[in-house]
């Protein structure tokens, strides 16, 4: 294994090939106590005093999750930051609550309460940092480990155009300068630290216990998902191949690269094929996509649709797959079904004619069948 002081050069390698951050960035990090998020904190903590980012920042949210262990977790990074001199934004916030109004899946809600958070705390940090928010970035924690999670979790449940890419390495303000890195690597970076060894400094935190992270028991339940795939499929996995996690992520990079290449000509029949309807808030209200789309190879065709609907939808929407295949089911022999309708993602719909495919909200499909005039986001 490599030496793990080479973590901090690493990571820096990372933020500088993949442009996620500069000099003047500020850096928000999210850190949970967990020895990834620990590592990323004095990784990040080393860069910004050698000028390779700018103000550092510390994010915690306390999901209330855990009763006194979660408090704990709070209690170590309020220490971290305060150890390394950084600024914290420390949130609590009742998910469990929030689960029982609303009925949400308790991950999901987790993960919209902590981008929350995240995106609040960067604007605070930007402005302490005298730096516009257009320069902010989030810096989360996810590795090599992670990345390799995320594929085997689609290969069982399946996925759409650029799912087996995994994660991104930058997602607009988001970025993941760990990706690289695999989770011994910094575990043994921040025991090499403790001990005073070439690890970017000696300091440490820890916890009441004398432990160098927290560590989450739910992470070795094998009956959630994640962690089934964990320890259960990746193990066998590695004995076959010790060097799995390198070259899966190899292979995800090349399958980038070609994902990006497909998602630009995807983009560019987006442009030239769609005319947007109305607005609401920042997103159209929907669109109208021209007969030549019919004529687009279909896998392009997916890639647009994705990208339409999430410009209607929002970034963060999950958009089914049905969808996706009802809307190319309104073209035939490369020209629109005149008088095909669907209806999708539950409050869409889908009308066509030889004007093209329109896709808008229910209710407003509705008010033009009537003979009413405009659009209900007009």
């Amino acid at each position: 294994m490599e030496k793990a002081c080479n973590a901090i050069e690493r990571a820096a390698q990372t933020i500088a090939q993949r442009s996620l951050a500069g000099p003047d960035s500020p850096v928000l990090l999210m850190v949970s106590g967990g020895s990834d998020s620990t590592a990323l904190a004095y990784i990040a903590s080393e860069l910004s005093q050698r000028g390779d980012i700018g103000q550092v920042g510390v994010l915690h949210v306390n999901h209330s999750l855990r009763g006194e262990a979660s408090d704990a977790d709070a209690e170590f990074v309020t220490h971290l930051a305060d150890m390394l001199g950084l600024p914290l934004y420390l949130y609590t916030v009742d998910v469990a609550r929030i689960v029982d109004e609303t009925g949400d899946n308790l991950e999901a809600v987790a993960r919209r309460e902590r981008y929350g958070a995240a995106f609040d705390a960067l604007e605070k940090l930007c402005l302490y940092a005298g730096r516009p928010l257009s320069e902010g970035r989030i810096f989360t924690a996810h590795t090599r480990n992670d990345r390799v999670e995320n594929f085997y979790m689609r290969s069982i449940v399946g996925t759409g155009p650029g799912g087996f890419r995994s994660m991104l390495y930058r997602n607009g303000a988001v970025a993941r300068p760990l990706l690289d890195t695999e989770r011994d690597q910094l575990r043994e970076f921040i025991s090499l630290r403790a001990m005073g060894g070439e690890a970017g400094g000696t300091a440490v935190c820890r916890d009441g216990e004398g432990a160098l992270w927290r560590e989450d028991a739910t992470n070795a339940h094998t009956d959630q998902f994640r962690g089934y795939v964990r320890h259960k499929i990746i193990p066998p996995a590695q004995e076959r191949n010790p060097r799995l996690l390198e070259v899966l992520c190899r292979t995800m990079n090349l399958i980038a690269d070609e994902d990006d290449m497909l998602d630009g000509m995807a983009q560019d029949i987006v442009d030239e094929c769609t005319s947007w309807i109305g607005t609401e808030g920042d997103c159209p209200c929907g669109c109208v996509i021209a007969p030549a789309f019919g004529r687009r190879p279909v896998p392009l065709q997916r890639r647009a649709l994705v990208i339409v609907l999430k410009r209607i939808l929002g970034d963060d929407a999950r958009i089914e797959t049905r969808s996706v295949e009802e809307a190319i089911a309104a073209f035939e022999g490369g020209f629109p079904v005149s008088g095909f309708t669907g209806n999708i993602q539950g409050d869409l719909a889908l009308s066509a004619n030889k004007l093209g495919l329109r896709i808008e909200p229910m209710a407003a499909y509705r008010s033009r069948r009537k003979g009413q005039r405009g659009n209900t986001c007009e």
